[in-house]
């Protein structure tokens, strides 16, 4: 139970003994001292290093917290202290003068020889030591908390800003509860270790050093003996740290598994019930929480177990220490009352032991939480901006694609070959073709939601890699195929792309896209939330609070993707309308379904495979006689009749 101790012993003979040998030994201390895990923490200086970066502006903080901890330390030790002058009180017989064996800080010299004056500066001491002691060790507590929360506030807004600014190449590579886990789950284990882990573990460690220094001053000799089962405790304690470490991993990589798998089946749950496999999904999951529930309890049993071969190990050698205490006493070295003192003192040593051999797979699960964020923080698929990016101005010309390809960097398919294409401003070019010919890839590719692979896309001549982000994606208004709303109010989705709105815009913006009327008769109005992906509101309703929000954006370019979902009539009809005064005076880049958006448009692009096959006007399209005029005959039959 002393492994702690033993570097002490080990450094301190082998400099006297060999200096060239001195870096092997003091491996071999550290391997008693601390956990394996927490040995390569330390020595890699990886995860705990990048750590330290967000700790090291609480440096002022951590110092006082430091401060209190040993403090706190010093106060029990003297506490403890106190046993000499209370043995030595209670075993003066009669009105002789009691004996003065000396103890920690001299304190005896502060008591009276005795009486009631002798008891009542022991207890003076006694309620002084533990009133300082409960400040010294709030403050410890509250100031860890402090630098805790503090560090993974700064942790968490550092990795939400660099998912933020990944393409959408990365956020198809992992799957958002996957990230969400990181930034959650892994950011409060992180946030645990540095306010509860790191800081009981420091405070046990200053706690056990301080009793370790007041049994050497009892007897040095005794004590020294003792640590002599530090390499045994060790190197059992390396062992359990290995396996801890290891179903830390497990429970953590199963519970990011165990997340992904509930949020499928809830997402789903409409598609779960029409198929009736409600109870082939909880097997699912039973069989993945069951893999968490196995790790966790192997994790308890080698935590239970960890203390508990620690204390035998040390009653082992208390046998032997009461021997050789004996002698001790016998050779007048120390009296009785001191060597009572410094068992309660060695055993005390025991306490912040067990304490920390207790706190390795808390240390563990922190440390495994935190490697799992540096891997989402060290993928940067981040489209990169160069230092003299351009401002870009409002489209005056046109938009112009060149020889532009395209393929995903971990597909060798390539979804966009050699296309050229001018798209004027104040024009509507509708993109028309069957699925997986490449139409959605090209309107994502203008705003640069991906970089071409080859060629290069020109606004007014500008390329637009060469510049800023924000002044492009500003020019541009997105409508998706599939609506995409905020679990807010709907003054929040209108106004999402200009957040500064006055209520008379938003409520303009819900005229033009005709969803005024159905706002007000929701029951707060504007105020009223539409629910996780807006599903208390209908298709229609939600399309239209889309284009409103395009519409406020007052975007000059549109990239417009025409849902295809089922549509009542009247739905249909208040849509459309919508979409006619939406595209009105814009530069629109349309990926059309319907009959009407494609023959009000200038140009259509008809893309097969990858490929711009056909471009034309409606009329003109029809008269080739190809690709158009088949799709326009397969698809728009039943709109013609």
């Amino acid at each position: 139970m002393f492994h702690f101790v033993c570097n002490l012993i080990e450094i301190l003979f082998h400099i006297t003994v060999s200096q060239k040998n001195f870096k092997p030994y003091f491996s071999a201390c550290l391997d008693a001292i601390f956990p394996r895990s927490l040995k390569f923490s330390f020595l890699q200086m990886q995860d705990f290093r990048r750590l330290l970066k967000y700790l090291k502006p609480h440096l002022g903080i951590f110092i006082v917290a430091f401060a209190a901890m040993a403090a706190v330390g010093l106060l029990e030790s003297a506490r403890l202290a106190l046993i000499v002058p209370v043995f030595n009180q209670a075993l003066a017989v009669g009105g002789e003068t009691a004996k003065r064996s000396e103890t920690l800080f001299n304190l005896q010299d502060y008591i009276p020889e005795s009486g009631i004056e002798a008891w009542a500066t022991i207890a003076a001491f006694l309620l002084a030591f533990s009133i300082f002691k409960a400040v010294a060790d709030f403050f410890a507590q509250y100031l860890m908390a402090r630098i805790g929360q503090s560090a993974v506030f700064q942790l968490r807004l550092d990795l939400y800003s660099h998912l933020l600014k990944q393409s959408a190449s990365f956020f198809e590579k992992h799957r958002t509860n996957f990230l969400v886990s990181r930034l959650v789950t892994s950011a409060a284990a992180i946030e645990l270790t540095v306010s509860a882990t790191i800081r009981d573990m420091l405070r046990e460690g200053i706690q056990f050093f301080c009793f370790l220094g007041a049994a050497l001053f009892f007897n040095w000799r005794l004590t020294l003996g003792a640590m002599l089962v530090a390499p045994v405790i060790g190197v059992l304690t390396a062992k359990f740290s290995k396996a801890l470490r290891n179903l830390a991993h497990e429970s953590l990589e199963g519970s990011k598994i165990l997340t992904d798998t509930a949020q499928e089946s809830l997402a789903n749950h409409t598609v779960v019930k029409a198929f009736r496999a409600e109870e082939r999904e909880k097997q699912r999951f039973s069989a993945v929480a069951e893999l968490i529930k196995r790790a966790n309890l192997r994790s308890a049993k080698i935590a239970s177990l960890s203390p508990q071969t620690i204390e035998l190990v040390g009653v082992l050698s208390f046998v032997a220490l009461l021997y050789f205490g004996q002698r001790e006493v016998f050779a007048g070295r120390l009296d009785s009352t001191q060597f009572l003192t410094f068992l309660l003192y060695l055993f005390s040593c025991y306490d912040p032991l067990r304490k920390l051999s207790r706190l390795h797979n808390s240390l563990e699960q922190g440390f495994a939480a935190a490697r799992h964020v540096w891997e989402v923080m060290d993928e940067n698929l981040a489209l990169p901006e160069k230092p003299n990016a351009v401002e870009l101005k409002p489209l005056r010309e046109k938009i112009e694609l060149q020889n532009v390809s395209f393929n995903y960097k971990e597909e060798h398919k390539t979804i966009l070959r050699d296309v050229n294409l001018q798209i004027e401003a104040g024009k509507i070019v509708a993109l028309v073709g069957e699925s997986g010919g490449g139409k959605s890839t090209l309107t994502k590719l203008i705003p640069r939601f991906y970089d071409v692979s080859e060629g290069v896309i020109l606004w007014d001549k500008t390329d637009i890699r060469d510049a800023k982000l924000d002044s492009l994606r500003k020019q541009i208004a997105v409508v998706t195929q599939e609506t995409v709303l905020f679990n807010d109010t709907v003054r929040y989705n209108i106004s999402y792309g200009k957040p500064g709105a006055t209520e008379a815009e938003i409520e303009r913006a819900a005229k033009v896209a005709f969803a005024h009327e159905f706002i007000a008769d929701l029951p707060d109005g504007y105020d009223t939330i539409v629910g996780e992906r807006g599903i208390f509101l209908s298709g229609g309703q939600r399309q239209r609070l889309a284009i409103a929000r395009a519409v406020l954006s007052d975007a000059p370019v549109l990239i417009l993707d025409e849902a295809t979902s089922a549509l009542d009539s009247e739905s249909e009809r208040l849509v459309q309308k919508a979409l006619e005064n939406l595209l009105e005076n814009r530069t629109a880049i349309v990926i059309a379904h319907r009959l009407s958006t494609i023959r009000r448009a200038d140009k259509i692009v008809v893309m097969e495979r990858g490929r711009i096959a056909e471009i034309g006007s409606h009329e003109e399209l029809l008269v080739k006689n190809g690709i158009y005029r088949r799709l326009y005959e397969l698809q728009f039959e039943t709109v013609i009749s």
